[in-house]
């Protein structure tokens, strides 16, 4: 039985590695303009499982059945892009869009701080002038 676990995982992990390799992870520089250059970067997550059952313990006098299988799950997210321009480098994260309306919020926020500080410096500005 051993062998025929170790070969479903030898399979699923050939299959991961052809998915995943070091060009998924930081992708392949993409050239956009005259001297300019994109670099995208991704985070891997993923997930195995696998096993299996020798029936021969169970159905005396047959020799060799086994049953087995694995699954697989591979997720796969931009999270930054490296610019390259002439002599200047710069990484541009890549936010996840918000799950749900407080962390909408939470990154509204220094927007909204913005704008308000920008209302409160006009006003002061008009009433001097007068």
């Amino acid at each position: 039985m051993s062998k025929n676990v170790s070969d479903i995982l030898s399979a699923s992990m050939s299959k991961v590695r052809e998915m995943v390799d070091a060009n998924t992870v930081v992708g392949s520089p993409i050239t956009v303009g005259e001297g300019t250059t994109l670099i995208p970067i991704s985070k891997i997550n993923f997930a195995l499982a696998s096993g299996g059952a020798d029936m021969a313990a169970k159905l005396a006098g047959q020799n060799g059945t086994f049953g087995g299988g694995a699954g697989c799950g591979v997720k796969i997210t931009p999270v930054a892009m490296i610019l390259v321009q002439e002599e200047r480098v710069r990484v541009l994260p890549i936010d996840e869009p918000a799950a749900n309306a407080v962390e909408r919020v939470v990154e509204q926020l220094p927007m909204l701080v913005d704008k308000i500080t920008e209302l409160i410096k006009g006003g002061k500005n008009e009433v001097s002038d007068i």
